[in-house]
């Protein structure tokens, strides 16, 4: 494997902009047409008991093993939200080995409930990669603190040359983050670094804003796409954004 193909996704738990209609089955043949090799995976349902009830056709399986049965042979998953039905958070799914994961509560409000989910990944060449899958706080100053935790979390558990790959909802609203990735974690935004800005991913019908990232170390971007249109628009209101990463 001379390239890494990856996705980030914020799926909303599985439905349609504003939860009009259940969409995780369109959800997974749409990844399994696109075929990534690691899926960053934002606001996923690892239980609903009432949306399982409610819709006959609702997956036993949880949402990130839903979407990677039979193709990604590995997943990991970090539930940051409990409550009385059940649980959500972030996920990875990969073709690669997952050697190891930890999930890391970021939460700072019991309403905004947040984490950072961080899997040690396999390269085919025994490298061991970093994946770190996120969804920030829609609020500045509970963001700036979530990402000093980030910060934290990477310069004490990730060897300088390690490749590293940070993904996922980021809220930048303000656009503040790529020079703070790139200032406290020699990072770059994959987009920015192809295009000269981040992707527009939000809402997905239309999109305005610079919500979801890529920050990649030790990897070299070589193509990077907003996956939009009116079949992506239908499942999520993020549109996936698709990367092809190589060994800097």
């Amino acid at each position: 494997m001379t390239r890494l193909r990856i996705c980030s996704y914020n799926i909303h738990k599985g439905f349609s902009q504003f939860n009009r209609r259940m969409m995780v089955h369109e959800l997974r043949e749409g990844l399994r047409r696109v075929d990534p090799d690691l899926i960053f995976l934002q606001e996923v349902q690892g239980l609903h008991l009432r949306h399982a009830e409610k819709h006959p056709e609702w997956p036993a399986l949880p949402q990130h093993e839903f979407i990677a049965e039979g193709v990604w042979p590995q997943t990991a998953y970090g539930g940051n939200a409990v409550h009385q039905h059940g649980h959500h958070g972030n996920a990875l799914v990969s073709r690669l080995p997952i050697l190891q994961a930890d999930n890391q509560d970021i939460s700072l409000t019991q309403l905004e409930r947040r984490g950072l989910l961080h899997c040690e990944i396999g390269l085919p060449d025994g490298t061991p990669l970093h994946a770190i899958c996120v969804h920030i706080s829609l609020t500045e100053n509970q963001r700036k603190r979530q990402l000093e935790s980030l910060a934290e979390r990477v310069q004490e558990h990730i060897p300088r040359d390690a490749p590293v790959i940070i993904a996922g909802d980021f809220n930048d609203w303000q656009s503040r983050a790529n020079p703070w990735f790139a200032r406290q974690l020699g990072m770059s935004e994959v987009f920015t670094h192809l295009k000269g800005r981040p992707a527009r991913s939000f809402p997905c019908r239309l999109p305005l804003l610079t919500l979801d990232r890529i920050y990649v170390r030790g990897l070299r971007p070589v193509s990077g796409e907003v996956l939009g249109g009116a079949q992506w628009a239908r499942i999520s209101d993020h549109a996936p954004l698709l990367a092809e990463l190589e060994r800097a």
